[in-house]
Protein backbone atom coordinates (compact mmCIF):
# COMPACT_ATOMS: atom_id res chain seq x y z
CA UNK A 1 0.00 0.00 0.00
CA UNK A 2 1.18 3.67 -0.72
CA UNK A 3 1.28 6.62 1.49
CA UNK A 4 -1.71 8.23 -0.63
CA UNK A 5 -3.55 5.07 -0.44
CA UNK A 6 -2.97 5.25 3.44
CA UNK A 7 -3.80 8.16 3.69
CA UNK A 8 -7.41 8.13 1.63
CA UNK A 9 -8.03 5.12 3.05
CA UNK A 10 -8.29 7.26 6.51
CA UNK A 11 -9.35 9.91 5.64
CA UNK A 12 -12.66 8.38 4.85
CA UNK A 13 -12.69 6.89 8.08
CA UNK A 14 -15.13 9.97 9.51
CA UNK A 15 -13.29 11.00 12.76
CA UNK A 16 -14.45 13.79 14.13
CA UNK A 17 -13.24 15.00 17.75
CA UNK A 18 -15.13 12.36 20.39
CA UNK A 19 -15.71 9.46 16.88
CA UNK A 20 -12.29 8.40 16.39
CA UNK A 21 -12.84 4.41 17.49
CA UNK A 22 -13.37 3.21 13.94
CA UNK A 23 -9.96 4.49 13.40
CA UNK A 24 -8.33 3.53 16.39
CA UNK A 25 -9.96 0.35 15.77
CA UNK A 26 -8.68 0.48 12.41
CA UNK A 27 -4.91 1.29 13.28
CA UNK A 28 -5.45 -1.73 16.16
CA UNK A 29 -6.03 -4.05 13.50
CA UNK A 30 -3.46 -2.81 11.47
CA UNK A 31 -0.37 -3.18 13.75
CA UNK A 32 -1.61 -6.14 15.91
CA UNK A 33 0.47 -9.33 15.52
CA UNK A 34 3.49 -7.12 13.94
CA UNK A 35 4.55 -5.24 16.95
CA UNK A 36 3.30 -4.05 20.61
CA UNK A 37 -0.29 -2.11 20.59
CA UNK A 38 -1.58 -0.93 23.44
CA UNK A 39 -5.00 0.92 23.55
CA UNK A 40 -5.80 3.18 25.64
CA UNK A 41 -9.30 4.88 25.20
CA UNK A 42 -9.27 5.52 22.01
CA UNK A 43 -5.36 5.90 21.28
CA UNK A 44 -3.23 3.63 20.49
CA UNK A 45 0.59 3.19 21.29
CA UNK A 46 2.02 1.32 18.54
CA UNK A 47 5.77 -0.29 19.49
CA UNK A 48 8.16 -0.49 22.83
CA UNK A 49 11.58 0.85 22.59
CA UNK A 50 13.95 -2.46 23.07
CA UNK A 51 15.95 -1.97 26.74
CA UNK A 52 19.15 -0.07 26.50
CA UNK A 53 18.08 1.64 22.73
CA UNK A 54 17.39 5.35 22.26
CA UNK A 55 14.10 5.67 20.49
CA UNK A 56 12.30 8.21 18.86
CA UNK A 57 8.69 8.77 19.42
CA UNK A 58 6.21 9.93 16.79
CA UNK A 59 2.85 11.93 17.52
CA UNK A 60 -0.17 11.92 15.09
CA UNK A 61 -3.79 12.95 16.72
CA UNK A 62 -6.17 11.12 14.73
CA UNK A 63 -9.24 13.16 15.10
CA UNK A 64 -10.53 16.08 13.10
CA UNK A 65 -12.57 19.40 13.10
CA UNK A 66 -16.17 19.21 12.68
CA UNK A 67 -17.27 17.92 9.21
CA UNK A 68 -17.57 21.10 6.53
CA UNK A 69 -18.33 20.84 2.72
CA UNK A 70 -17.30 17.39 1.57
CA UNK A 71 -15.15 15.47 4.03
CA UNK A 72 -14.32 12.24 2.13
CA UNK A 73 -11.09 12.13 0.22
CA UNK A 74 -10.70 12.98 -3.44
CA UNK A 75 -7.75 13.86 -5.59
CA UNK A 76 -7.94 17.19 -7.69
CA UNK A 77 -4.66 17.46 -9.93
CA UNK A 78 -1.91 17.14 -7.82
CA UNK A 79 -3.22 17.33 -4.40
CA UNK A 80 -5.68 15.63 -2.41
CA UNK A 81 -8.54 17.31 -1.06
CA UNK A 82 -10.51 15.89 2.37
CA UNK A 83 -11.62 16.76 5.96
CA UNK A 84 -8.27 16.27 8.23
CA UNK A 85 -5.94 15.72 5.15
CA UNK A 86 -3.69 18.60 6.07
CA UNK A 87 -4.38 18.83 9.80
CA UNK A 88 -3.01 16.24 10.25
CA UNK A 89 -4.15 12.81 9.14
CA UNK A 90 -1.21 13.27 6.31
CA UNK A 91 1.20 13.30 9.14
CA UNK A 92 -0.31 10.08 10.53
CA UNK A 93 -0.14 8.26 7.20
CA UNK A 94 3.99 8.83 7.25
CA UNK A 95 3.86 7.37 10.36
CA UNK A 96 1.89 4.12 9.55
CA UNK A 97 4.15 3.87 6.69
CA UNK A 98 7.15 4.27 8.69
CA UNK A 99 6.06 1.30 10.62
CA UNK A 100 5.98 -0.56 7.90
CA UNK A 101 9.45 0.67 6.11
CA UNK A 102 12.41 -2.21 6.37
CA UNK A 103 15.06 0.42 6.87
CA UNK A 104 13.61 2.18 9.65
CA UNK A 105 12.88 -1.32 11.48
CA UNK A 106 16.60 -2.47 11.09
CA UNK A 107 17.85 0.96 12.50
CA UNK A 108 19.68 0.98 15.33
CA UNK A 109 17.17 3.11 17.07
CA UNK A 110 13.61 1.92 18.24
CA UNK A 111 10.50 4.10 17.24
CA UNK A 112 7.00 4.67 18.81
CA UNK A 113 4.69 6.07 17.19
CA UNK A 114 1.24 7.35 19.25
CA UNK A 115 -1.96 7.93 17.64
CA UNK A 116 -4.25 9.59 20.19
CA UNK A 117 -7.83 11.10 20.00
CA UNK A 118 -9.63 14.42 20.99
CA UNK A 119 -6.63 17.02 20.02
CA UNK A 120 -9.12 19.30 18.37
CA UNK A 121 -11.57 19.85 21.23
CA UNK A 122 -10.60 21.02 24.99
CA UNK A 123 -7.27 20.98 25.79
CA UNK A 124 -8.74 19.25 29.28
CA UNK A 125 -10.20 16.41 27.12
CA UNK A 126 -6.94 15.75 25.34
CA UNK A 127 -6.23 11.98 24.72
CA UNK A 128 -2.39 12.53 24.92
CA UNK A 129 -3.00 13.44 28.42
CA UNK A 130 -4.28 10.28 29.00
CA UNK A 131 -1.69 8.39 27.19
CA UNK A 132 0.83 10.26 28.89
CA UNK A 133 0.16 9.47 32.21
CA UNK A 134 0.07 5.58 31.05
CA UNK A 135 3.16 5.53 29.21
CA UNK A 136 5.44 7.87 31.42
CA UNK A 137 8.35 6.13 29.40
CA UNK A 138 7.61 7.85 26.48
CA UNK A 139 8.96 11.22 27.57
CA UNK A 140 12.62 9.42 27.77
CA UNK A 141 12.85 9.56 23.74
CA UNK A 142 15.70 11.05 22.19
CA UNK A 143 13.14 13.51 20.21
CA UNK A 144 9.34 13.64 20.19
CA UNK A 145 8.55 14.66 16.87
CA UNK A 146 4.71 16.13 16.67
CA UNK A 147 3.55 15.75 13.12
CA UNK A 148 1.11 18.13 12.62
CA UNK A 149 1.04 20.32 9.46
CA UNK A 150 4.26 22.51 8.82
CA UNK A 151 4.38 22.93 4.77
CA UNK A 152 7.86 20.44 5.48
CA UNK A 153 9.15 23.08 7.47
CA UNK A 154 10.95 22.54 11.41
CA UNK A 155 8.47 24.01 13.55
CA UNK A 156 9.91 25.03 17.19
CA UNK A 157 7.90 25.75 20.12
CA UNK A 158 3.78 26.51 20.05
CA UNK A 159 1.96 29.75 20.83
CA UNK A 160 0.12 28.67 23.93
CA UNK A 161 -3.57 29.07 23.74
CA UNK A 162 -6.68 30.68 26.58
CA UNK A 163 -9.88 30.98 25.68
CA UNK A 164 -12.33 33.38 27.63
CA UNK A 165 -15.90 34.05 27.98
CA UNK A 166 -16.52 37.65 28.07
CA UNK A 167 -19.84 38.62 29.18
CA UNK A 168 -21.52 42.62 28.58
CA UNK A 169 -24.55 43.37 31.06
CA UNK A 170 -27.65 45.21 30.11
CA UNK A 171 -30.74 45.59 31.33
CA UNK A 172 -33.96 44.15 28.90
CA UNK A 173 -37.15 46.09 27.78
CA UNK A 174 -39.68 46.50 24.98
CA UNK A 175 -37.29 47.15 21.92
CA UNK A 176 -40.15 49.74 21.16
CA UNK A 177 -38.80 51.93 24.19
CA UNK A 178 -34.96 50.69 23.80
CA UNK A 179 -34.34 54.01 26.42
CA UNK A 180 -35.93 51.61 29.45
CA UNK A 181 -33.44 48.86 29.42
CA UNK A 182 -29.55 48.79 28.23
CA UNK A 183 -28.70 46.57 25.27
CA UNK A 184 -25.91 44.84 26.03
CA UNK A 185 -25.14 43.45 22.40
CA UNK A 186 -24.36 47.25 21.22
CA UNK A 187 -23.09 47.97 24.69
CA UNK A 188 -20.29 45.17 23.54
CA UNK A 189 -20.01 46.73 19.85
CA UNK A 190 -17.03 49.59 20.38
CA UNK A 191 -14.68 46.83 21.92
CA UNK A 192 -15.43 44.77 19.56
CA UNK A 193 -14.68 46.96 16.70
CA UNK A 194 -11.46 47.40 18.51
CA UNK A 195 -10.66 43.88 18.62
CA UNK A 196 -11.23 43.58 14.91
CA UNK A 197 -9.12 46.39 14.06
CA UNK A 198 -6.45 44.90 16.48
CA UNK A 199 -3.12 44.01 14.76
CA UNK A 200 -1.07 41.20 16.00
CA UNK A 201 2.31 41.34 18.34
CA UNK A 202 4.77 40.32 16.46
CA UNK A 203 7.72 38.57 19.02
CA UNK A 204 11.31 38.25 17.47
CA UNK A 205 12.44 34.91 19.78
CA UNK A 206 16.20 33.95 18.61
CA UNK A 207 14.89 35.15 15.14
CA UNK A 208 11.67 33.09 15.19
CA UNK A 209 8.31 35.15 14.86
CA UNK A 210 5.56 34.37 17.09
CA UNK A 211 2.36 36.09 16.83
CA UNK A 212 0.17 37.38 19.57
CA UNK A 213 -3.75 37.12 18.42
CA UNK A 214 -6.73 37.80 20.57
CA UNK A 215 -9.89 36.33 18.32
CA UNK A 216 -13.51 36.70 18.76
CA UNK A 217 -14.88 33.04 18.07
CA UNK A 218 -18.43 33.17 19.32
CA UNK A 219 -21.05 35.14 20.58
CA UNK A 220 -24.56 34.77 21.68
CA UNK A 221 -27.45 36.92 23.09
CA UNK A 222 -30.83 37.98 23.39
CA UNK A 223 -33.91 36.60 24.43
CA UNK A 224 -36.47 37.54 21.54
CA UNK A 225 -36.75 39.62 18.69
CA UNK A 226 -38.95 42.14 20.77
CA UNK A 227 -36.69 42.36 23.58
CA UNK A 228 -33.53 44.69 24.59
CA UNK A 229 -31.17 41.89 24.89
CA UNK A 230 -29.71 42.23 28.63
CA UNK A 231 -26.43 39.55 28.29
CA UNK A 232 -24.38 38.95 25.13
CA UNK A 233 -21.40 36.50 26.18
CA UNK A 234 -18.42 36.41 23.83
CA UNK A 235 -16.02 33.87 23.55
CA UNK A 236 -12.44 35.05 23.17
CA UNK A 237 -9.53 33.37 21.96
CA UNK A 238 -6.03 33.94 22.55
CA UNK A 239 -2.46 33.07 21.43
CA UNK A 240 0.38 33.46 23.06
CA UNK A 241 4.65 33.29 22.58
CA UNK A 242 6.61 31.28 24.35
CA UNK A 243 7.87 33.78 26.55
CA UNK A 244 4.61 34.16 28.50
CA UNK A 245 3.37 31.89 31.20
CA UNK A 246 0.22 31.05 31.66
CA UNK A 247 -0.67 33.59 34.62
CA UNK A 248 1.09 36.34 32.45
CA UNK A 249 -1.06 35.76 29.20
CA UNK A 250 -4.06 35.67 31.51
CA UNK A 251 -3.34 39.24 32.60
CA UNK A 252 -2.63 40.22 29.12
CA UNK A 253 -6.05 39.01 27.93
CA UNK A 254 -7.88 40.54 31.33
CA UNK A 255 -6.37 44.00 30.62
CA UNK A 256 -7.56 43.66 26.44
CA UNK A 257 -10.99 42.34 28.03
CA UNK A 258 -10.61 45.41 30.66
CA UNK A 259 -14.47 47.01 29.28
CA UNK A 260 -16.42 43.50 30.03
CA UNK A 261 -18.47 42.95 33.04
CA UNK A 262 -17.08 39.74 33.69
CA UNK A 263 -14.21 37.55 32.04
CA UNK A 264 -14.08 33.74 32.97
CA UNK A 265 -11.09 31.83 31.61
CA UNK A 266 -12.97 28.25 29.91
CA UNK A 267 -9.96 26.65 28.70
CA UNK A 268 -5.79 27.42 28.48
CA UNK A 269 -2.78 25.57 27.59
CA UNK A 270 0.68 26.57 27.80
CA UNK A 271 3.23 27.70 25.29
CA UNK A 272 5.57 24.90 23.99
CA UNK A 273 9.21 25.37 24.97
CA UNK A 274 11.87 26.20 21.95
CA UNK A 275 14.26 23.39 21.62
CA UNK A 276 17.37 24.41 19.86
CA UNK A 277 20.30 22.87 22.06
CA UNK A 278 19.22 19.31 21.15
CA UNK A 279 22.12 17.57 18.83
CA UNK A 280 19.35 15.23 17.45
CA UNK A 281 17.09 18.80 16.90
CA UNK A 282 19.93 20.01 14.63
CA UNK A 283 20.48 17.02 13.02
CA UNK A 284 16.69 17.03 11.94
CA UNK A 285 17.07 20.39 10.83
CA UNK A 286 19.85 19.74 8.63
CA UNK A 287 17.49 17.19 6.97
CA UNK A 288 14.75 18.92 6.82
CA UNK A 289 17.05 21.76 4.90
CA UNK A 290 14.84 24.80 5.23
CA UNK A 291 14.21 27.64 7.68
CA UNK A 292 13.28 27.34 10.81
CA UNK A 293 9.99 28.82 11.65
CA UNK A 294 7.98 29.42 14.78
CA UNK A 295 4.27 27.71 15.57
CA UNK A 296 1.74 29.81 15.26
CA UNK A 297 -1.09 27.45 16.34
CA UNK A 298 -0.87 25.23 19.36
CA UNK A 299 0.38 21.71 19.11
CA UNK A 300 0.73 19.26 21.69
CA UNK A 301 4.47 20.30 21.76
CA UNK A 302 3.61 22.28 24.81
CA UNK A 303 2.18 19.19 26.56
CA UNK A 304 5.21 17.15 25.75
CA UNK A 305 8.17 19.82 26.79
CA UNK A 306 6.21 20.87 29.43
CA UNK A 307 7.13 17.27 30.84
CA UNK A 308 10.46 17.51 29.92
CA UNK A 309 10.22 16.09 26.99
CA UNK A 310 12.60 17.45 24.21
CA UNK A 311 10.24 17.94 21.01
CA UNK A 312 9.54 19.45 17.80
CA UNK A 313 6.84 19.78 15.43
CA UNK A 314 7.06 18.62 11.75
CA UNK A 315 4.72 17.51 9.00
CA UNK A 316 3.64 17.20 5.56
CA UNK A 317 0.40 18.85 5.59
CA UNK A 318 -0.51 22.86 4.37
CA UNK A 319 -0.93 25.03 7.69
CA UNK A 320 -3.08 27.57 5.56
CA UNK A 321 -5.10 24.70 5.01
CA UNK A 322 -5.88 23.58 8.65
CA UNK A 323 -9.89 23.98 9.20
CA UNK A 324 -10.84 25.01 6.14
CA UNK A 325 -13.75 23.67 3.96
CA UNK A 326 -11.78 22.55 1.23
CA UNK A 327 -8.64 21.24 2.96
CA UNK A 328 -6.23 19.84 1.09
CA UNK A 329 -2.38 19.59 0.69
CA UNK A 330 0.05 18.51 -2.38
CA UNK A 331 0.50 14.71 -3.29
CA UNK A 332 3.90 15.21 -3.38
CA UNK A 333 4.65 16.12 0.18
CA UNK A 334 3.97 12.79 1.46
CA UNK A 335 6.92 11.56 0.11
CA UNK A 336 9.28 14.58 1.08
CA UNK A 337 8.36 13.86 4.91
CA UNK A 338 8.71 10.36 4.91
CA UNK A 339 12.15 10.64 2.97
CA UNK A 340 13.10 12.88 5.24
CA UNK A 341 11.88 11.33 8.43
CA UNK A 342 13.13 8.09 6.89
CA UNK A 343 16.67 9.57 6.75
CA UNK A 344 16.76 10.49 10.04
CA UNK A 345 15.05 7.53 12.37
CA UNK A 346 18.00 5.76 10.04
CA UNK A 347 20.81 8.14 10.75
CA UNK A 348 21.88 8.40 7.32
CA UNK A 349 22.64 12.04 6.56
Amino acid sequence: MTLLDTLIEIVDIPSVTGDEAALCSWLEERFSGTADVVRIGDSVVVGTPRAGRPFYALYGHTDTVPVQGEPSSKIVGDRIQGLGVSDMKSGVAVMIELLNDDAVAGSDVDVVCVFYDKEEGPAAENGLEAVLEACPWLLGASLSIVMEPTDLNLELGCNGVLNAEIVFSGSSAHAARPWLGENAVTKAGSWLAAVHDREPEVFDIGGLLYREVFSVTKAHGGIATNIIPPSFTITLNHRFPPIFSLEEAEARLREVAAAADEITITDRAPAGRIELESEEVLRLDAIIGRDRVAKQGWTDVARLTSRGAIAVNYGPGEVAQAHQVDESMPIANLAVAFDVMRRFITRSL
